[in-house]
């Protein structure tokens, strides 16, 4: 079976999974890149005495689910099978005690894990808080954000493996002294930029939320009430949920894992409880422990019921439960295989990932196949059917794990757990847990269908094909069906790729509209509902957005997280559009307005401009900076200086590149002088009563002094003025993360 992949999904395969030689040249086919890994996983069968022939019909079926687009493992496994690294899994918790040792011991193991292709997550909840006294140094501790800091720099350093950047998870309990600053410790997205931040709420502060009521602070050394000043510290609950809710509404974050549900769900709590989860929060995890996942296509999973009379002639279509079970079942297989064939970055993963044996399957193109089955995403019948779809995976991925157990053996921390209770019925498993619900970014980017339990983003997006060149692609589903009824042409096409959504468009029937809703169409409630539908039936936790309006109020983030808990949700993510700097879209927006968010367009130069020279004396020596001017605005900077070296002469020109390149593209003067005033340096001189604090700020000095009124405007980096920095391409943000539709790119 050759694989039938879209242009996306070959660009996506040939920038970050395909091998390429030592010049860059990929030197390997998508049919290589899947029986290269089919082949690898399913190798660990002749430890269970599989035969060779055996081997290689397991090896065949492997194929076949990804081949087919069934069925994809998570990135690490599908970059790193059959090659030297060897490293299959995304998710790991580090854990971090109160001590140095213990901190950059984590910091080394964050290192080698995003090396390898994985993502950290960490629980800052052991450290000791700002201020606190070090007995053996007679000093004060710096508290947990700092040495997030720390963990931040490390990861900027690593590339994880060439393909994929380092992605920390960093939590911090409700209840310990330094919340408050924790809750607002990326009010500046410019700090932890290779962090997502989550809040663990525990039980007792939700009771305190209900009632009105403080609850207490807990010193992590003792475990105790914390004092300060010799008192002890309560918070009003009330005041911290609304500093939460506050900074989530401004930047994304934090999130909220609750904590005590996510316990309540952990099958070896006799071993451990769990503090954190990986960067997306789906995967709760003990120290040390991985876990493994992959997801099945559900728009793969149909079958077309016609009319018996005239077979071509399409109805409808139907899960095809069958197929579901099969894909189901080959799947667990293939995720226990993974732990067999990994090769972990550190002793200490491998011995908790074998003896646990998580992993966690879950699902991908729920969006599109409710589009098949003509179910609106926000219907009490799309509820119940993910409640189906979701009950039966895990029933049926229970049932293998079941009967893997008794050819393997049960997970070695199985006495004692939740399957092994005294009085109870015993059940043999081989893994603690198997299902999950991921984000799926660039899998389903492969696969070709929507990401995660997510509702589409846009029902068409705009890619670059050649240089300067954009072609626009329309949702197949949508495609066909708009087709079959008559209204598919050209116009349709443009005016679709401007909204992104169908809701506004008169030429768009009805019930077409009713059916093909986008996130944004979508109530936030109808987010949470289904987020709870499928927490119903998953053992660890659902990665999804809840996306709210650029319009929403504090007390719509307010209340999705109080219906996220009543409902059963393990965690929450809010995300209002527009909300976080560097944000990305994917559809042009309608412009009604001066205020209307534009396209940037980098203007040509014209052959003659006019400007002023400026002299401005620096640590380095006089600087002149010449501004060219276009229509009473800055367009370009240009700058000299003496005999400073040639390295500080080409860093000033790199400066003044880069600001002439934002002029050019319509950024506002005032913004470009906030990012350079007061950039410090080696060398830092008064003049006029000021100082100069280096070659940026001297700069942004001048334009101050010729065009900035002092007015600090912020520019609108939402997802409707920005694109993918690798592709041009447009972005989305989708359960927890940046990503590009068109490439695979992520902040994550």
């Amino acid at each position: 079976m050759e694989p039938e992949l879209t242009q996306n999904s070959i660009t996506v395969l040939e920038r970050r999974y395909l091998i390429k030689d030592e010049e860059g040249n990929v030197t390997e086919s998508p049919e290589q890149l899947f029986r290269r890994v089919a082949n690898v996983i399913a190798a660990p069968d002749a430890k269970y005495g599989a035969d060779t022939q055996e081997i290689h019909r397991i090896a065949d079926q492997f194929y076949d689910m990804m081949a087919s687009l069934e069925f994809m493992p998570n990135s690490p496994t599908l970059m790193n099978a059959g090659r030297p690294l060897g490293q299959l899994s995304a998710c790991f918790v580090i854990p971090i005690e109160d001590t140095m040792e213990s901190i950059f011991e984590s910091v080394k193991s964050a290192a080698l894990i995003h090396k390898s292709g994985g993502g950290t997550g960490f629980s800052f909840s052991r450290l000791r808080p700002v201020n606190s006294k070090v007995a053996s140094t007679s000093g004060v501790a710096s508290g947990p954000i700092s040495f997030m800091k720390v963990i931040n720099a490390a990861t900027e350093a690593v590339k994880q493996g060439g393909t994929r950047r380092g992605a920390n998870m960093g939590v911090l309990r409700v209840d310990h002294p330094d919340i408050m600053d924790f809750i607002s410790c990326k009010a500046d997205l410019s700090e932890l930029t290779n962090f997502n931040i989550s809040v663990c709420v525990t039980d007792d502060f939700m009771r305190a939320l209900s009632e009105g009521t403080e609850y207490p602070l807990i010193d992590p050394r003792t475990g105790d009430q914390y004092f300060k000043d010799g008192k002890p510290v309560r918070l009003n609950a009330q005041e911290v949920f609304e500093t939460i809710v506050n900074q989530a509404w401004t930047t994304g974050e934090p999130g909220i894992i609750f904590l005590d549900r996510m316990n309540d769900g952990n099958p070896v709590r006799k071993i451990g409880l769990y503090e954190s989860t990986n960067p997306c929060g789906e995967q709760p995890l003990l120290p040390y422990e991985s876990c493994n996942l992959g997801s099945i296509n559900l728009a793969k999973m149909v079958k077309a019921v016609v009319d018996s009379a005239n077979m071509k002639s399409l109805i409808r279509y139907e899960i095809d439960w069958e197929r579901l079970r099969r894909t189901v079942r080959r799947s667990v297989h293939f995720l226990d295989n993974v732990i067999e064939a990994n090769n972990y970055p550190l002793p200490e993963i491998g011995e908790a990932t074998r003896s646990n044996r998580k992993i966690g399957l879950g699902v991908m193109g729920w969006a599109d196949l409710l589009f098949q089955l003509n179910i609106p995403y926000n219907s009490t019948e799309a509820l119940e059917m993910a409640e189906k779809v979701m009950e039966f995976i895990h029933t049926e991925g229970r049932q293998t794990s079941s009967e893997l157990a008794e050819v393997r053996g049960v997970f070695p921390w199985w006495e004692g757990s939740e399957y092994n209770q005294p009085g109870e019925k015993t059940i043999k498993m081989r893994n603690s847990t198997v299902t999950t619900i991921a984000p799926t970014g660039t899998i389903s980017i492969i696969a070709g269908t929507s990401s995660g339990i997510e509702p589409v983003f846009a029902l068409a997006y705009t890619r670059n094909v050649m240089d300067n060149t954009r072609m626009t692609e329309v949702n197949p589903i949508l495609e066909e069906k708009a087709k079959a009824m008559g209204f598919y042409n050209d116009e349709f096409v443009k005016e679709l790729s401007e909204k992104g959504s169908v809701q506004d468009m008169d030429t768009v029937p009805d019930e077409v509209k009713r059916i093909f809703v986008t996130s944004h169409d979508i109530s936030p409630d109808w987010h949470v509902r289904m987020q709870a539908a499928f927490q119903k039936y998953t053992d660890n936790a659902v990665s999804k957005t809840i996306n709210l309006p650029e319009s929403a109020e504090l007390e719509d983030v307010a209340s999705a997280y109080r219906l996220a808990y009543k409902l059963g949700c393990k965690g929450v993510t809010v995300y209002r559009d527009g909300c976080r700097q560097g944000q990305v879209l994917s559809v042009k927006k309608e412009e009604k307005d001066d205020d209307a968010p534009k396209k940037r367009l980098i203007k040509r130069r014209p052959e003659t401009l006019t400007g002023i020279t400026e002299k401005i004396k620096t640590g380095y020596g006089n600087l002149y900076v010449t501004i060219n001017i276009l229509e009473d605005k800055p367009f370009e900077v240009f700058a000299q200086i003496g005999k400073s070296g040639h390295s500080t002469m080409a860093d000033t020109e790199a400066v003044c590149r880069l600001i002439s390149l934002a002029l050019r593209s319509g950024i506002d003067v005032k913004d470009i002088i906030d990012q350079l005033r007061g950039i410090g340096g080696a060398s830092q001189v008064f003049q006029n009563g000021g100082l100069v604090k280096s070659m940026p700020d001297a700069i942004a000095k001048v334009l101050y002094n010729n065009f900035g009124n002092g007015e600090k405007q912020k520019v609108e980096h939402d997802l409707h003025t920005a694109t993918c920095p690798e592709c041009e391409g447009q972005l989305e943000f989708s359960s927890g993360c940046i990503v590009c539709p068109s490439c695979g790119y992520s902040q994550c």
